[in-house]
């Protein structure tokens, strides 16, 4: 069961949905675009949207940010599991990948953790996209803000981001 909004129009005329939207616009992903889904709540955790999706938790492609040596880098990982640092790291030839903190997080992407998306930053971000994620047909991923996720494929993902495919935890 769903936990929808009662009132999804403000949420979607935030400004950084109103981003994502005319990102996913302007790369043809129209039917993402158009099926945002707005929560009445946040959904702080992969397993908490995949309740409230009432999809699988492997189906959630979590964006989890990183620095990697002052540049961000957008991992895009399944729901199911966690990143593994050292591998991408190793995948990327960089000495070490440290979590990224909020105000990082917020300066490279416009949005908050917890809704941010894999399109809508103010400069494209390096992806890194989870190969978990292509036994799903259809995934999730936030929309700009903690309310709102938006239904895609792990191709189109690609896509959206010009991201590389990855293992990225075990």
């Amino acid at each position: 069961m769903t936990d929808r909004s009662a009132n999804p129009q403000a949420t979607l005329a935030h400004p950084r949905v109103v981003a994502v939207i005319t990102a996913l616009r302007d790369a043809g992903a129209q039917h993402a675009a158009d099926n945002i889904v707005v929560f009445t709540s946040s959904a702080p955790t992969a397993a908490a949207a995949a309740e409230k999706l009432g999809c699988p938790l492997g189906a959630i492609a979590n964006s989890l940010v990183f620095n990697a040596q002052g540049q961000p880098l957008l991992v895009m990982t399944s729901g199911a599991h966690r990143v593994d640092t050292h591998q991408v790291a190793d995948l990327l030839g960089v000495p070490a990948l440290d979590r990224a903190d909020a105000d990082f997080v917020r300066e490279h992407t416009g949005q908050a953790i917890g809704g941010v998306a894999p399109v809508g930053h103010p400069h494209p971000i390096g992806t890194v996209v989870d190969t978990d994620l292509l036994a799903y047909d259809t995934i999730w991923a936030a929309a700009g803000h903690p309310h709102t996720m938006f239904p895609t494929t792990f191709d189109e993902l690609l896509r959206l981001t010009d991201g590389t495919p990855a293992e990225v935890g075990p």
